[in-house]
């Protein structure tokens, strides 16, 4: 189920690759879909405002851990379009052993920081232990996470996109299960949603090393793999302590603006939640377009052939302008519809529509500068620019305050949750500049030999 990006034409294989990944990220929003509606429907509308409370907590986690994943990676991916099957595995093993170093220093720091940082982050105090507790035990599992998506990006490096989808959508039902029992049948409340994600994402993990060990020969480490290359390890940290940074910029952005929004209180938060749910799930393409764009992008210039990888990127565009213009139409056409799916009969929701109607007319307008993000630096990522994460990082970042700072003085939920639009349009733009301006240094890079 290998999949060679460097043969062919770049749109059908793009398109190809990108599907099983956008599947995988819709079946991965559905069940964090599905996680809010019991929240809400079965434990109540304060938990699902506790649980939205740390969404951004929670994207710095997911995001780290994807930062992380994606970045060791890339060294397997151009090893691997560079046709190097014993580089390609050391590669993957190294990845492996620094996933596991990460991991032990991510859970230690966010397990003793979580509290204060909700705190800080203004989380208002009806909500504020099942949002603790639910946020704990989520940075409790975070090997299952970093360890599940790393190995689901060593797959998708070497152009195998179906089968981490396959293992997603089994844990996504797994979870769904996991929801019912822990919080209806033992009533462990927002930790046993929480609980429930740990347990699925571990599962996957599980399945990933069972399936590459049995069938993916050029990932299967051997006895003498098990230590650490110090080559191989300065490569993969180039690449991947920038990506995390980026996103834990991004991620520092996103929890000023949360702090921006908790001061209108647990209703403001509770509708900002539900719709930023519907607009995650309508998005799950821009990540996935990303995402094939890393592995094209590596396999192609490790094997040196810049002009394909630059019409990767004009074929993605492509995907990127229809995918956002059809999904803007559908975010807005189906709010009202779906946001009833996370409160019970009787809440009322003529308090909380009105902020998620902001939040959503707002962030449809620009979907297609958030792909643009995607696109661009994981093309830049897969070609070894991991540092140009950072920039695009504080691009967000700046965009994000500014907006937050206008919103505390002039007291306006409306520019609150515009911190999402102002940072999508200046970054998604500033990224297309980026590029263009690296792009132009790419003989250089390659004259000098620094492919891999």
């Amino acid at each position: 189920m290998e999949l060679k990006m460097t043969e062919g034409r770049p749109l059908t294989l793009i398109s190809r690759f990108t599907l099983p990944i956008l599947l995988g990220f819709i079946f991965q929003q559905f069940y964090n879909m599905v996680d809010t509606v019991i929240v809400g429907r079965y434990i109540g509308p304060g938990a699902l405002a506790a649980v939205g409370s740390t969404g951004t907590i929670m994207f710095m986690i997911i995001g780290i851990a994807n930062g992380l994943s994606t970045g060791y990676t890339v060294l397997t991916s151009q090893r691997y379009g560079a046709e190097d099957r014993e580089g390609t595995r050391r590669a993957f093993v190294n990845s492996i052993l620094l996933a596991l170093i990460s991991t032990a220093l991510i859970t230690g720091i966010a397990i003793f920081t979580m509290k204060p940082l909700l705190r800080l982050m203004n989380t208002p105090e009806d909500i504020f232990a099942d949002a603790s507790a639910y946020i704990i035990t989520i940075c409790a599992g975070s090997l299952a996470l970093i360890l599940y998506n790393l190995l689901a990006a060593s797959l998708r490096a070497i152009g195998n996109s179906r089968t981490p989808l396959y293992f997603l959508i089994f844990s996504a039902f797994l979870n769904i299960v996991l929801d019912l029992v822990f919080i209806l049948g033992l009533h462990l409340g927002t930790m046993g949603a929480a609980l429930a994600t740990d347990v699925s994402q571990g599962v996957s993990a599980i399945l990933c090393i069972v399936y590459i060990y049995r069938h993916v020969e050029v990932l299967r480490p051997k006895k003498g793999d098990w230590h650490l290359d110090s080559g191989s390890t300065l490569n993969q940290l180039n690449i991947g302590i920038p990506m995390a940074l980026q996103f834990g910029i991004t991620a520092s952005g996103t929890m000023v603006m949360q702090a921006s929004i908790n001061i209108y209180g647990s209703v403001a938060v509770g509708g900002f939640t539900a719709a930023s749910k519907v607009i995650n799930l309508m998005t799950a393409g821009m990540p996935s377009i990303g995402q094939a764009m890393a592995a094209y992008a590596g396999q192609n210039y490790g094997k040196g052939d810049l002009k394909r990888v630059h019409e990767g990127t004009k074929a993605a565009m492509l995907l990127a302008v229809v995918y956002s213009l059809v999904t803007a139409i559908l975010t807005v056409a189906l709010l009202p519809v779906i946001i009833r799916l996370f409160f019970d009969a009787q809440t009322d929701l003529a308090a909380y529509m009105p902020y998620a109607r902001i939040y959503t007319y707002e962030s449809a307008i620009f979907y297609l500068p958030l792909t643009m993000i995607f696109i661009y630096r994981n093309t830049m990522q897969g070609c070894g620019y991991g540092k140009t994460a950072l920039t695009l990082g504080f691009m967000e970042l700046i965009s994000r305050l500014i907006c937050a700072a206008v919103s505390m003085r002039l007291g306006s939920y409306a520019v609150a949750v515009a911190g999402d639009a102002a940072a999508w349009l200046l970054t998604g733009l500033f990224s297309f500049g980026l590029y263009l301006a690296i792009r132009s240094k790419w003989p250089e890079r390659l004259g000098r030999g620094e492919i891999v």
